[in-house]
């Protein structure tokens, strides 16, 4: 296409070259010819041709000047680079997005989730999720950790049944912390499940996760910690009850663990503590309880949030935010694919009847562009691109065209035949084919317009073809087929009637 353009530009100088030769020969010959009967009067003629061209030149560039002036781009916004910043912009695009929501439960919903990150875009208490299975040892740690029995500690799963929050404060660190139990993960039942969705969303919540173990990982905690790890979360395994491990065993089990993960954990991400010690026996009878062993955490903890408490913070918070925006935005989608399910459904019967009703000598998808470029406006206002009745126009026809050029139209016919063969008399049903066939085609046509809209009016790298004839596919289901031969009979079928 560049090359075209180059080409007549090229072709357009050289025009503009020779009609200036032309043009100058011209004036040559009158200055002449004048000249034989008056000198002076070929100047003054020459004189007022040059000031009349020199006027002309300068009104058109004066005119022109608004298009040969060099056009100022735009400095394109850049993307904050903190990620306070980042959570801050993101928090306002998602603000922008509930207000669009329909549903009031859900914008109330949205909203006071927008509002409650809204207060935390300043200083606030870093909060520390403490995760895994049930009886791991998760409320002896923060017990330990707290330096008082703050929790119940039982060999039962699913002794923590609800979250607990307790605050904080880790040495010669000025910030607060919230220490958070979490109910186990992993545990059966209906109530397991329940439980471990809580403890999921508390660990999607929190700045920092103390992933606690017991043995070396199960499959449904390596699962978890997976995902704990692809959602950005910034994770510490600790692995409690490492009292009961001989030395050599201990780390063995240390280095399985930090090489099982993907990616693998940090050396220093791999904590071995013991919360509740087992007691030991004494000489002459009796048991010594030892205290908890929980420097290596400390010392770990007291340098990541050193090092990396405020990132954390703003990372956190622009995770939420991400988060929360996606929410809103599977909303506003579930929303506009309702309102467009309905603008389609309306058009689709629009057509049948005009092409029920209208003695056609075959199926002429084309005769019914109209109809179509109305639906396509509409859903362009659902989607929120403005589109022109002439531009909704040129899409319905493209469209058309392709299904043509596919052979949907015929294998449209091809399907909607039998089952309305079947449920009609011969002579109905070879109108209702038509009205019916116009419908789908149209339902067709809707579908992959609302993906052109979904792509920011973009058909995407396979093009316009592959969009439509994916939605063929999609529409080809038997029970989305039957649906629509039934309703099909319902709507043309008494057209076909009242006109006959």
């Amino acid at each position: 296409m560049a090359r075209w353009r180059w080409a007549f530009i090229l072709v357009g100088l050289l025009l503009g070259l020779g009609a200036i030769l032309v043009l100058a020969d011209s004036l040559l010959r009158l200055y002449a010819a004048l000249a034989l009967l008056s000198p002076l009067l070929a100047r003054l003629v020459m004189g007022a041709i040059v000031a009349i061209g020199l006027a002309i030149a300068g009104f058109g560039l004066y005119r022109l000047r608004p298009f040969l002036r060099p056009r100022r781009r735009k400095p394109r916004p850049q993307a904050p680079r903190d990620p306070g910043e980042a959570a801050a912009v993101t928090l306002q695009t998602v603000q922008r997005q509930v207000e669009q929501i329909q549903d009031q439960v859900a914008r109330e919903a949205l909203a006071q989730k927008a509002q409650g990150l809204q207060a935390t875009l300043g200083d606030r208490t870093f909060t520390i999720a403490v995760f895994g299975v049930g009886s791991a040892g998760k409320t002896a740690l923060i017990n330990g950790l707290l330096g008082q029995a703050v929790g119940a500690v039982g060999a039962a799963m699913g002794t923590t049944q609800t979250e607990h929050t307790y605050t904080w404060q880790l040495a010669d660190l000025p910030r607060t912390l919230q220490l958070i139990d979490t109910p186990g993960i992993a545990e059966v039942g209906v109530a397991g499940t329940e439980r471990e969705q809580q403890a999921r969303e508390i660990a999607a919540r929190a700045d920092l996760i103390l992933f606690v173990i017991d043995d070396d990982l199960r499959q449904a905690e390596y699962t978890v910690l997976r995902s704990l790890m692809a959602m950005g979360k910034r994770v510490l395994v600790v692995l409690n009850k490492a009292d009961r491990y001989p030395e050599t065993d201990l780390d063995l089990l240390l280095g399985r663990l930090r090489s099982r993960t993907v990616p693998p954990l940090s050396p220093d991400d791999l904590v071995a503590v013991a919360a509740l010690p087992q007691p030991l026996p004494q000489v002459g009878g009796g048991w010594l309880q030892m205290r908890p062993n929980l420097r290596p955490l400390q010392a770990r903890l007291a340098d990541v949030l050193r090092q990396e408490g405020e990132t954390l913070l703003a990372d956190n918070l622009l995770l939420q935010t991400q988060q929360l925006g996606e929410a809103a935005r599977q909303i506003i989608d579930h929303q506009r694919q309702a309102q467009a399910e309905a603008i389609i459904d309306r058009y689709q019967w629009l057509g049948a009847g005009a092409i029920a009703i209208t003695p056609l000598p075959g199926l002429d998808f084309l005769a019914t562009a109209a109809i179509n470029a109305q639906m396509v406006v509409e859903l362009s206002k659902v989607y929120g691109c403005e589109v022109s009745l002439e531009e909704g126009k040129a899409l319905a026809v493209s469209v058309a065209k392709t299904l043509t050029g596919l052979g949907l139209v015929k294998g449209t016919v091809d399907l909607l035949a039998l089952g309305l063969q079947t449920n009609l008399a011969t002579v109905v049903a070879g109108r209702a084919l038509k009205g019916a066939s116009g419908a789908y085609l149209t339902r067709i046509a809707g579908k992959s317009f609302v993906e052109y809209f979904r792509q920011n009016q973009s058909w995407g790298d396979g093009g316009m073809g592959a969009v439509v004839e994916q939605q063929f596919r999609l529409n080809q289901r038997d029970a989305v087929m039957k649906a629509f031969i039934k309703e099909a009979i319902t709507r043309v079928v008494p057209l076909i009637s009242d006109q006959s």
